[in-house]
């Protein structure tokens, strides 16, 4: 089973006025994804940024652009994610469309394919699809803006979701709060893959705080 950790920087907190250049900065790390995360403001209260930007910033690195799309609908979009750029697509198991239809649409284009659930989401409605996807993104915060607080409460589930995934290869991916003290929790419950915004963007020293959480 896998163990290294991945560390994946969002770029939800990222200066936008010079996306190319924080992107370029981030190339030059040991980060494993750049995690991106498409917010529609209607699946939740914020507006991000669409294929058109991710295919802008594409050519500015080689790392695996890790998409969360937090929209909905979102099978008819999947498409123009997927051509975009986009190696891992990440869509909710909320949403209001038939989630399996979805996952098989991302395989069809060869993209690796996460399921993500929010806080108050059960992990038992992640079982039937733990045989179909390369991810888990377990929220740790209410997902829809950054430099939000840890929920601690969701330590369990992430820990139940490792006991779910037993020997699959399917990696569990943490977002939401996450610091050098919030991701050593995470990584105790059983993630192997942080994403951190805030604490890496507010650092300057990208490679130095990289470093520093994979060494959890």
């Amino acid at each position: 089973m896998i163990q290294r950790v991945k560390i994946a920087p969002s770029i939800l907190s990222a200066d936008f006025s010079k996306l190319g250049k924080e992107i370029s900065d981030l190339d030059k790390t040991n980060c494993d994804y750049i995690h991106i995360d498409v917010m529609d403001g209607h699946f939740v209260p914020n507006l991000t940024i669409g294929p058109d930007v991710i295919k802008s910033i594409r050519h500015f690195t080689k790392k695996k652009f890790d998409v969360h799309l937090m929209i909905d609908p979102v099978k008819k979009y999947i498409p123009e994610f997927a051509n975009a750029g986009s190696d891992i697509i990440t869509i909710h198991q909320e949403i209001n469309e038939n989630v399996m239809d979805t996952i098989l649409l991302i395989k069809k284009l060869n993209k690796k394919v996460g399921i993500s659930i929010k806080p108050k989401t059960s992990a038992k409605l992640l079982e039937k699809y733990l045989d179909h996807i390369d991810l888990i993104l377990v929220m740790t915060v209410e997902p829809g803006f950054g430099g939000q607080s840890f929920m601690h409460n969701q330590l369990q589930k992430i820990s139940t979701i490792k006991e779910m995934i037993g020997n699959r290869q399917v990696e569990l991916e943490v977002d939401g709060g996450i610091n050098l003290d919030t991701g050593r929790e995470a990584i105790n419950a059983g993630a192997n893959v942080l994403v951190s915004g805030s604490t890496i963007f507010n650092s300057k020293k990208y490679k130095n705080i990289i470093d520093d959480l994979r060494k959890l």
